[in-house]
């Protein structure tokens, strides 16, 4: 996302880095590069220009020389990029055991219903047992694209489709609602936030009293988030807002910085169209990735919302016993087909970096792979998944196993290797040594960063 903003945010900071001298001339190009590459990412103009003007004057600042100078200034400009895409990462609070609920609203076409979706789903996987409301009662097939999400996720899903009235069928489902810990509403939307959205969101909240109300914007609106964001906080009180589709356009930088503009907080993004392409806001990792930093925290969450905390308990579990096999190893590649490595590339510190000599067909090459392994482990016996150390000294269980899963001898060995490199990785402390409610501490992310950048070969 924003690829020719992330180039000259590099650009930028390699030029301070590099230069001899921070002059007059040197300085007027870095921020003529990073201006021109703010606006065509559709960020304020005037925002822009107060970034230039704010990093000429740091760099004038004649009491900071040398070395400390370069440093300052790149400190100035990293925060201030921080600073207008938000600033500290903002966090929804709810208790497990309470009976939370979660309001989604927006007008059409913005990505509501996969929204609720993605959002119930990544706090599942935290272990909050969740479910999807449908309070869609206006546009068709809603209710029947949230039953077929939730059924796909397996996500409890509540919906009425006889019933037009939405205060109704809340009133209806209520009594079984009270058993889960957080409810995720999707509401009806318009084709702008007329009198009737707004007289329905209000009764709908006076009912309800949802813990938050969400506005769902698109990305590909750009600085046009502004108004809507003002209008809906405006009309019914929103607490902050989810970005979808921020794969897909060049406007993003428009839609994160307008959002920022109207106190609104993003707290979540949309990066593709899988349940799992949906991340927390954090505009400090943001920048990190878009500089090839890599992002942990980032990383650490997508395998965290790909493999839920009773999976993760059982596979902690399972590596402390010493008994982690090939069935578990097939478990987490099934996981893997849940996100893609394209979006998890530009997390990896030290790899994220070297994207642009990663083309797509090698990242199509590597989901292809983990697919083919699937299929061999699924061609094997007992035996060979418990022991796959045999199929190293017979060749012709080998030859049986390829014949049987379409793939070839050469296949599995990469396989079996992989997977002695998997046990390898988690002998260690860093990974035996996870509380899965806690997840990984600042030393184990690095440890293991650390480690896993020694073996990963592209």
């Amino acid at each position: 996302m924003l690829d020719k903003l992330s180039s000259a945010l590099k650009k930028g900071f390699d030029k301070i880095a590099g230069a001899i001298f921070l002059d007059k001339k040197v300085i007027d190009e870095i921020v003529k590069d990073l201006q021109r590459a703010l606006i065509q990412a559709d960020v304020n103009v005037h925002l822009a220009k107060e970034l230039g003007e704010k990093i000429r004057k740091e760099a004038e600042n004649e009491r900071i020389k040398g070395i400390e100078r370069k440093e300052h200034l790149t400190k100035i400009l990293h925060d201030e990029l921080i600073k207008i895409l938000g600033g500290e990462k903002k966090e929804l609070k709810f208790e497990k055991g309470k009976n939370n609920k979660i309001m989604l609203v927006g007008t059409y076409g913005h990505g509501k219903t996969t929204s609720s979706a993605k959002l119930a789903s990544y706090y599942a996987k935290r272990g909050f047992k969740t479910c999807l409301l449908g309070l869609d009662v206006h546009r068709l097939a809603a209710s029947e694209q949230l039953k077929q999400l939730g059924d796909k996720n397996k996500l409890a899903v509540f919906i009425d489709e006889a019933e037009k009235n939405p205060i109704k069928i809340y009133e209806k489902l209520k009594k079984e609602l009270e058993g889960y810990d957080l409810i995720i509403i999707d509401t009806a939307g318009r084709h702008s936030l007329d009198k009737e959205l707004i007289d329905e969101i209000k009764k709908l909240t006076g009912k309800i009293k949802p813990d938050y109300k969400l506005l769902i914007i698109s990305a590909d609106i750009g600085q046009a988030a502004k108004t809507q964001a003002e209008e809906f906080q405006k009309s019914v009180d929103i607490n902050g807002v989810i970005i979808t589709r921020m794969d897909s356009t060049a406007k993003a930088g428009g839609a994160l910085t307008a959002c920022n503009e109207t106190n609104a907080p993003v707290y979540f993004i949309g990066t593709g169209e899988k349940i799992n392409d949906f991340e927390t806001f954090n505009a400090k990792a943001f920048i990190s990735r878009m500089l090839g930093l890599g992002d942990l925290e980032g990383l650490l969450e997508k395998v965290q919302s790909a493999i839920d905390e009773k999976s993760q308990i059982k596979l902690k579990t399972r590596l402390d016993e010493g008994s982690f096999n090939l069935r578990d190893f097939q478990e987490q590649l099934k996981s893997m087909n849940n996100f893609s490595f394209s979006k998890i590339i530009d997390m990896i510190p030290g790899i994220g970096s070297l994207k642009e000599k990663v083309d797509d067909n090698m990242l199509n090459t590597q989901e292809h792979k983990v697919k083919k392994w699937q299929h061999i482990i699924d061609s094997m016996t007992e035996e060979e998944i418990d022991n796959p150390e045999i199929l190293e000294k017979q060749t012709s269980r080998l030859k049986r196993i390829a014949l049987g899963s379409g793939t070839t001898t050469t296949d599995i060995r990469q396989l079996i290797k992989q997977y002695k490199l998997l046990k390898e990785l988690a002998s260690g402390s860093e990974l035996t040594n996870i509380d899965p409610s806690q997840g990984l501490s600042q030393k184990q992310m690095m440890k293991l960063a650390r480690k896993f950048g020694k073996k990963m070969k592209f």
